[in-house]
């Protein structure tokens, strides 16, 4: 085989794993709470899951509280590290399966592409600049969710399920994945001996 159909080869498998892998990552490994949490910005204090101290009728003392922004970040690092250890889980159990062994600094190079861009794109605060200076402002703007909250008030939401906001981050996650399989796919074989 050639090399440079060994390269396409490991390309696809990685790309399958770093592209097809992450809606998953995404919806299933993701759960609801670290959903809500992840781009909570701000110095006022919030419990564990996310509502702010005071904003509800419910008996709360000694349940220990955070800024917002640190339960951001918190809730960003928990989704980013299960995102990474499936998607690098993936990576090697595919690759193995079709008999190849990715170097290990090669597979880390992908990995943290992935799981860095990951984590700065979900926090929020980058995501919203690159849709601004993209033009895609009124998109996100436009093509919002309604939600029925519990006491039956709608409410519109610009960042989950149904919106324009979660196509555009699968779209430059899965572009990012692209990227990452390519430069995982070249550290891997840049040496003829690389297998």
């Amino acid at each position: 085989m050639s090399r440079a159909t060994k390269r396409l080869a490991l390309f696809g498998a990685l790309l399958s794993a770093f592209g097809e892998i992450h809606p998953f990552c995404d919806h299933w490994a993701q759960g609801s709470e670290t959903a809500r949490c992840k781009r909570l910005y701000g110095s006022y204090p919030v419990y564990r899951d996310g509502v702010a101290v005071g904003e509800n009728r419910d008996k709360r003392e000694g349940e220990p509280t955070m800024t917002a922004s640190a339960r951001g970040r918190r809730a960003v690092l928990f989704h980013v590290t299960a995102y990474t250890a499936i998607q690098t889980g993936a990576a090697v159990a595919l690759t193995r399966a079709f008999g190849y062994r990715i170097p290990l600094p090669a597979l880390a190079a992908g990995a943290a592409i992935n799981a860095v861009t990951h984590a700065a794109i979900d926090r929020g605060a980058l995501f919203l600049w690159l849709v601004g200076k993209t033009g895609q402002t009124g998109y996100v703007e436009h093509c919002q969710a309604v939600r029925l909250d519990a006491d039956g008030t709608l409410r519109t939401e610009s960042n989950g399920p149904g919106t324009a906001w979660i196509e555009l981050d699968a779209a430059l996650h899965r572009v990012i994945g692209v990227g990452a399989a390519a430069v995982t796919t070249w550290l891997a074989t840049r040496r003829p001996s690389s297998q």
